[in-house]
C-alpha cells in the first residue's frame, strides 16, 4: 500500500490556529499582570485550558478547582476540571476510552469524528517536555492530530500546542518500526482485523495500554462572560466544601524537615521530581487562582480582590520557596524556610476566609 494512502485525521477546531494556540492564564498573563512564576505547574489543567481556547471557549471559569488543592505528604493533589464542570460550563462531554486496539486506530477514528483524545503519555517521548529522552514520567496531553504517513502527531501539552515526529510517535502510539502496522491501520474499517490477524501492530505484549478519554464537543456552548462568572461562583461552593480540612502549607512545612536530608542525599534528579509534585504544584495552583479571580472580580467585590492579592503573593512566595529549597538540596546550608512558610500559611487562611465570605454573600 502506498504511504500516501495512510490515514491522516485532524480535529476541526473551527478555524483556530492550533499550532499557536495560547490561552490565559497559563504562560501568557493578561495586560498588566505579573508573569507566571518560574516552574509553576498546573499539570492536568494546562492542556484543557489550551483546548478550550482553541475551541473558542473561555477557560477562565475553571479557576475554582484550585481551592481544593491539598498536600498529602508525598505530593500535592493534581488540579483538573471535573466532567460535571466541563459539561455545565461549556457543554463538553468527556468519556472513558477503552483502548482495546492500538491507540493510533482509536485516534484516527475519534479525531475523524471530531473528538479529541485526552491521553496519559510518557514524557520521555514528548519533545517539548523537560523529561524528553531523559526519564519516564506521566503527562496529560490532548491529542488533536495524527498523520501516520508522516509519523507526526499534534497535541496540547503544558502552555501550548506541540508536535511529535518519527520515533517519538512510534512509541507514543504503540506502533512498530516497520510499515505493516501503518498499512493495517489504514484499513481500519470492515474486516481489517480478520485480514491482518496477528501481524497487526497491536498493544505491545507486557505493557498496559495508556489511560485515555475522548472529548465530545459537538454540543459545546460559548457562554457569555457573565454566565461563566455566575457558574464559576456556583462551582466555587462545591470546591470550598472539599477544601483542605487543615492548612496544607503548615503540613508541608512540617514535612520539609524530614524530606530535606533525602533531597541532599539523592541529588538533583530526586529534587526535581519532588519539587514537581509539591512546591511547584502550589505555585501553579496559586497563580491560576489569582488570575481566575482577577477575571471573576468584575463587580469590584473587596473579598474577591483580597483573595486575588493573597493568591498572587502565595504564587510568588511558592516560587521563592522552590528556589531556596533547590539551593538547600545542593548544599549543607540551612533552607531558611520557616518564616516564609508561616507567611504563606497565614495568606492561605486569609484567602480561604475571603473566598468563603464572597461565596456565602452570593448564595445568600
Amino acid at each position: 500500500m502506498p504511504a500516501t494512502d495512510l490515514p491522516h485525521s485532524k480535529l476541526d477546531l473551527s478555524g483556530a490556529g492550533v499550532r499557536h494556540a495560547r490561552a490565559l492564564p497559563v504562560g501568557e498573563p493578561a495586560a498588566g499582570a505579573a508573569p507566571a512564576p518560574a516552574h509553576a505547574d498546573v499539570g492536568r489543567m494546562a492542556p484543557w485550558i489550551q483546548l478550550l481556547a482553541a475551541l473558542g471557549l473561555d477557560p477562565h471559569a475553571l479557576w475554582p478547582a484550585t481551592v481544593s488543592l491539598d498536600f498529602e505528604g508525598d505530593q500535592c493533589t493534581a488540579i483538573e476540571p471535573s466532567r460535571d464542570e466541563l459539561r455545565a460550563l461549556y457543554g463538553i462531554d468527556v468519556q472513558e476510552l477503552d483502548v482495546w486496539r492500538p491507540l493510533a486506530e482509536h485516534a484516527i477514528e475519534h479525531l475523524a469524528a471530531g473528538r479529541a483524545l485526552v491521553v496519559e503519555a510518557d514524557a520521555f517521548w514528548l519533545p517539548v517536555d523537560a523529561e524528553h529522552r531523559r526519564s519516564h514520567a506521566k503527562r496529560t496531553i490532548v491529542l488533536n492530530e495524527v498523520d501516520l504517513d508522516a509519523r507526526r502527531i499534534g497535541y496540547f501539552h503544558g502552555a501550548g500546542h506541540a508536535e511529535a515526529h518519527g520515533d517519538d510517535v512510534t512509541h507514543l502510539l504503540g506502533l512498530e518500526d516497520d510499515t505493516s502496522d501503518l498499512e493495517a491501520i489504514a484499513d481500519w474499517r470492515g474486516a481489517r482485523v480478520a485480514q491482518v490477524g496477528a501481524t497487526v501492530a497491536a498493544l505491545d505484549e507486557g505493557r498496559l495500554p495508556p489511560r485515555a478519554q475522548f472529548v465530545r464537543a459537538d454540543r459545546r456552548v460559548a457562554r457569555s462572560t457573565a454566565e461563566l462568572r455566575m457558574l464559576a461562583l456556583h462551582h466555587l461552593g462545591n470546591h470550598l466544601a472539599f477544601r483542605p480540612a487543615t492548612n496544607p502549607l503548615r503540613r508541608f512545612a512540617a514535612r520539609i524537615a524530614d524530606d530535606l536530608p533525602l533531597l541532599r542525599e539523592y541529588g538533583t534528579a530526586y529534587h526535581e521530581d519532588w519539587a514537581s509534585c509539591t512546591v511547584r504544584r502550589f505555585a501553579g495552583a496559586f497563580d491560576l487562582a489569582a488570575r481566575g479571580l482577577a477575571w471573576q472580580d468584575e463587580s469590584g467585590d473587596s473579598r474577591l480582590r483580597e483573595a486575588a492579592h493573597a493568591f498572587e503573593q502565595l504564587a510568588r512566595d511558592a516560587a521563592t520557596l522552590d528556589q531556596r529549597l533547590g539551593r538547600a538540596a545542593a548544599s549543607a546550608k540551612n533552607a531558611d524556610t520557616k518564616k516564609l512558610l508561616e507567611t504563606m500559611a497565614l495568606a492561605w487562611d486569609g484567602a480561604m476566609a475571603a473566598l468563603d465570605a464572597a461565596w456565602r454573600s452570593e448564595e445568600g
